[in-house]
């Protein structure tokens, strides 16, 4: 692995979508008609585009999140979470009167889990004219994608993006054009797969890179695997064995935590360790965005876990815009 280099931020990380109060209960499946189940914990936390924003907050990236919540309590709850977040700048977070902020119930336990969520849906999110400099951005392919993206690529941003479980069960193949739209993608391998027709995460991640500079497929337990075209590499990282509390989140703390790595000129490499490093810490909580991991708090986590390789890029300086 080559050294670190100085941080290079040329801008902020930049998360626009919808936020969530995410009420998670754990260690309990779904009840059956009439019954009742009861929980080993519960914890109510910031969700959805929250949760990549406050992990790569957390990883000492600038990071601005564009998004509203309804005035309700859930929603002022939500909003002073965020606020409270450093290195979070929540300018671009609003509160909207009258609207009822989406809420998820989340049942979760090591490997599977349940969701209900109610949500009303306001109009597109714009971009003000004064947003400053991006460095990078993170869009869901799985629909056209919002018209202030193609410019703020255009101007030197780099797009990343994700896509979610199709359940349709169609997995159109159509998705995968939108890929000429951006500059990283990071599904899971499930995801990869079926929009691939492919029988693993490595042919996968050979198949996404036809069309995108740098496919990297997270695969859970078994670690991660990139392939970058543009430099003809394939690179893979493992992740840590860890005790899994609860997997929420897991891939926006994942992608954030890349993504902040990138600021900070780290090669590919490391970057993947760093990323799913961060992933692991968080499946031992509750809630992707409660449980991403701050800095003391990883390098402690790798303290216990002592995994092979260098860490000391750990040690780098926080970024400044």
């Amino acid at each position: 692995m080559t050294e670190a280099s100085p941080p290079t931020s040329r801008g902020a990380l930049l998360f626009a979508g919808d936020v969530y109060c995410d009420l998670v209960f754990s260690g309990v499946t779904a009840p059956e008609p009439g019954a009742e189940v009861f929980a080993d914990a519960f914890a109510v936390t910031p969700g959805g585009v929250a949760n990549r924003a406050v992990a790569a907050a957390r990883a000492e990236a600038p990071t601005k999140l564009l998004s509203r919540l309804g005035d309700d309590v859930l929603g002022r709850h939500v909003y002073d979470v965020l606020t409270a977040e450093p290195l979070l700048d929540t300018s671009l977070l609003s509160l909207v009167p009258g609207f009822q902020s989406a809420v998820s119930v989340a049942l979760t336990g090591p490997d599977d889990r349940s969701f209900i969520t109610y949500e009303e849906h306001l109009g597109p999110l714009g971009l003000p004219d004064d947003l400053g400099a991006v460095a990078a951005t993170h869009v869901g392919i799985a629909r056209p994608l919002p018209p202030w993206v193609a410019g703020l690529r255009a101007a030197g941003t780099t797009v990343v993006g994700g896509v979610g479980w199709d359940h349709t069960g169609a997995w159109a193949g159509g998705v995968l054009d939108r890929l000429a739209e951006v500059d990283v993608f990071v599904p899971n391998d499930v995801e990869a797969m079926h929009y691939t027709r492919t029988g693993s995460a490595l042919e996968a991640a050979k198949a996404l890179a036809e069309r995108v500079p740098l496919a990297v497929v997270t695969r859970g337990r078994d670690g991660v695997v990139a392939v970058d075209s543009a430099n003809g590499v394939v690179v893979t990282a493992d992740t840590i064995p860890v005790d899994v509390v609860d997997p929420t989140g897991a891939g926006d703390v994942f992608v954030a935590s890349f993504m902040a790595g990138a600021l900070r000129g780290w090669d590919l490499e490391t970057r993947l360790r760093f990323a799913a490093a961060s992933a692991a810490y968080a499946v031992t909580g509750l809630g992707g965005a409660a449980s991403a991991p701050q800095p003391a708090q990883l390098r402690a986590f790798l303290r216990r876990s002592d995994p092979d390789g260098d860490w000391s890029f750990l040690d780098a300086p926080a970024l400044t815009l």
